[in-house]
């Protein structure tokens, strides 16, 4: 029995902790209007059904990317520094070796780090092209060298035959994030390609029974009612992995001078995601140490039990070795 002195939103989402059933939608708006001195009741809600739903390995989930094709993006996503639409200052290079990513998939091994994904820029594949087979060349030399690491891949759109071909290849998880509410996307994400494009590549993973990671990025200026809109449209494509990330403003694209969100805002956002995702993998993604810094710690006691480690896509993250002791001692809390 809970205490009556819980605000009421709080104590009827408690029924989460009890039920296991996610909150609904028009839950998740009301307790999204809760004011900042009852944030924290949320977020130890939040930890409590994460721990009793999504902490069956009793760790997080650490991963790790290579960014194994950088820059000259054809899209005009306004976050992204590797679109030749903005203005960013970034290494550009095509595909990289197939020795320079096993060489980075064994460091992530040697770290104790289980999810290696290969990331390339660009729209993505709709067919097999020859650097699509070169791609799939790297999945099998990385299972054939490195069997115990989970070889995740992140290629943009996908047709049909690409798709079947990454499932016959075994990779353990495909990221593809929507970034916002999907009628949004046009607005605040791009608009040289849609949200439906993304919706259906994931539509066709799953169809090819692949565990896909999708997400979305907090800050580019949406509301807290659109951020909900983007967690319940998740629930319903049923993804596997969840990556929030929280937008690192660059300079050279149309979001470099975006002020950050508030950490209450970002928290309630993150206890909003786990009371709507009980069972799912939450990752904490890009943001956590240049925006949250002091306060990702909180993030991680919020529902988030996964994280992304090593370094981004262009800008460079936390140390693998400082998140392990980090991951240590947040599991104290469990």
């Amino acid at each position: 029995m809970q205490s009556t002195t819980l605000h009421p939103y709080i104590a009827a989402a408690y029924r989460v902790l009890e039920t296991g059933e996610p909150i609904t939608q028009a839950e998740a708006y009301k307790l999204a209007e809760l004011p900042g001195e009852l944030v924290l009741d949320l977020a130890s809600l939040a930890h409590k059904v994460k721990s009793r739903y999504a902490n069956e390995a009793e760790t997080l989930h650490a991963c790790s990317i290579m960014n194994a094709k950088s820059g000259v993006c054809g899209e005009n996503c306004r976050f992204c520094a590797q679109s030749r639409h903005n203005n960013a200052s970034i290494e550009v290079y095509d595909l990289a070796s197939e020795e320079s990513v096993l060489i980075e998939a064994r460091n992530c091994v040697a770290e104790g780090v289980s999810h290696f994904g290969i990331v390339t820029s660009g729209y993505g594949y709709k067919a097999i092209t020859p650097e699509f087979q070169r791609l799939l060349g790297m999945i099998d030399r990385l299972h054939a060298e490195l069997p115990a690491l989970n070889v995740c891949t992140s290629l943009g759109v996908l047709g049909e035959a690409p798709a079947a071909a990454l499932a016959a290849h075994g990779i353990a998880h495909y990221n593809i994030n929507i970034q916002v509410a999907p009628d949004r996307y046009h607005d605040l994400i791009a608009d040289t390609h849609t949200a439906e494009e993304r919706i259906q590549t994931i539509k066709l993973l799953r169809k090819h029974n692949i565990s896909v990671c999708c997400g979305g990025i907090l800050g580019v200026g949406e509301t807290m009612q659109e951020r909900i809109a983007m967690i319940f449209a998740l629930q319903e494509l049923d993804v596997t992995v969840i990556p929030l990330n929280i937008l690192v403003p660059i300079k050279g694209t149309p979001l470099a001078g975006k002020e950050p969100l508030s950490v209450a805002d970002i928290v309630k956002t993150f206890a909003i995601c786990r009371l709507a995702h009980p069972r799912k993998i939450i990752k904490f993604a890009a943001g956590r140490e240049t925006i949250m810094k002091d306060f990702q710690g909180l993030l991680m006691l919020s529902g988030a039990n996964g994280y992304l480690t090593g370094g981004y896509l262009t800008t460079r993250g936390r140390d693998v070795a400082d998140d392990r002791r980090f991951a240590s001692q947040i599991a104290s809390f469990n």
